[in-house]
């Protein structure tokens, strides 16, 4: 695990980034609020795009909690089923639309305890929905962020949650709102896990990993 690098360092890195990519958009398709946590709790350990496969003909039908109550468990999983877990997260999907049209009339909460109090929502897809449709500086850490994080010494930490705190601490407050796209962008396409681009990065000079590639 890196050190923690500095204020000027870590502003360095995102004016790169942001020169870079000035507006870095989340890759899961989704047309509200609602349908973003169904996209994001269905993108647990599968790709963005095999989500937005499953997705596309899903929410022209099942776009509010209670059309999706309507098409039902076995509804949800002829539309997902080549995603993976796709029985158990079919169950959490029609879970979460009762529990969002009986407590909540058919709206998304928008506070992260509601978020997580839904089945298959976690911290990482309560941030996500926060950061992406209320536009709240959560921090949603995922294996690619962890993975730069440490890397770099952007946020270093040794579990998600230290990460997530380590961005709210040093990454200075007018990148916080970008901050997790940029860095699961950069983990996704550049710093990869087995062989990272170094060749391609923007933040070559910055960054402490030991092992870069050329």
């Amino acid at each position: 695990m890196a050190k923690q690098l500095d204020y000027h360092t870590i502003r360095q890195i995102f004016d790169r980034f942001r020169e870079a990519e000035a507006e870095p958009k989340g890759e899961l398709n989704h047309t509200n609020a609602y349908t973003l946590v169904v996209a994001v709790a269905l993108s647990a350990q599968a790709t963005d795009a095999g989500v937005n496969k499953a997705t596309e003909d899903l929410f022209k039908i099942a776009d509010t909690p209670q059309k999706m109550l309507d098409l039902g468990e076995e509804g949800v999983i002829e539309h997902i089923k080549t995603i993976g877990l796709y029985r158990q997260k079919a169950k959490n999907v029609i879970k979460t639309a009762r529990i969002l049209v009986e407590d909540y009339g058919g709206e998304v909460p928008n506070s992260r305890a509601a978020l997580e109090s839904l089945p298959g929502v976690g911290r990482k897809t309560a941030n996500v929905v926060l950061n992406m449709w209320w536009g709240h500086p959560s921090q949603a850490v995922d294996t690619h962020i962890f993975r730069v994080g440490n890397r770099t010494g952007i946020c270093p930490g040794k579990d998600v949650v230290a990460v997530e705190r380590a961005i709210e601490d040093h990454i200075p407050v007018d990148y916080q709102h970008h901050a997790h796209h940029w860095l699961i962008l950069h983990g996704r396409y550049i710093c990869v896990a087995r062989k990272p681009k170094c060749g391609a990065c923007v933040i070559r000079e910055f960054c402490q990993f030991e092992d870069k590639t050329q």
